[in-house]
This record gives C-alpha cells, structure tokens and sequence, in this order.
C-alpha cells in the first residue's frame, strides 16, 4: 500500500506531501488541480497510465530529481515499475487554502 505523509497549516497556498510506494504498488486513481514541484529521494522507474486509454508514460527516476508538474485534468495513476522502493516529496502550490491538490477519482 501507498504511504502518504501531509503537512501544512490553516490558511497556506502550500501543501508537501511524501509518498512511498513498494515496487508494483500504485497510487489511486486521481486527478492533479495545482501546479507542483517534486523531489525524488528514492526509485528507478515509473509507469504514468490514463484512464482514458491513452498510452502511458514511462520515466526513469533517480535520487536528486526534481521537475515542476503543471495540473493534469485526466484520471491517472503512478505505477512503480522499478525494483526498489519509490519515495518523492511534493510541494503543492494550492489556489485555495482547502484544495484538495490531488482528489482520488471513482472507480469506474
């Protein structure tokens, strides 16, 4: 199972989040509302898919990584496809205090 690990006080425009997952472990089903920055601490490799059925995006990770991510609109999961465990730390720039940055999608 997935680890997520929130943090941010009343009122901030930011949310970090640190997220775990084990190799063949995947997020929910979800949707990005906000731009983010992403730090990678640990992994090799993820697997983007689309609910939609568009193709998935493979990227190779490494410890250090960091990459701004504009907000994605279409339901999505990360998939770690690697062999060891993936960590990441996010910061969300949220565009309300109550944002909910990345809202699990109903299983279809």
């Amino acid at each position: 199972m997935s680890t997520h690990y929130d943090s941010n006080s009343e009122g901030e425009l930011t949310r970090v989040r640190r997220l775990r997952l084990e190799p063949g472990q995947a997020t929910p089903w979800h949707v990005d509302r906000c731009r983010r920055h992403t730090l990678v601490i640990s992994g090799e490799r993820l697997r983007i898919e689309f609910r939609d059925g568009r193709d998935p995006i493979v990227v190779d990770v490494a410890p250090g990584m960091t990459d701004w991510d504009d907000p994605e609109p279409a339901a999505h999961r990360a998939v770690n496809i690697g062999t060891t465990a993936y960590e990441e730390v996010v910061t969300f720039y949220l565009n309300s205090p109550d944002e909910d940055p990345q809202p699990v999608c109903e299983p279809v």
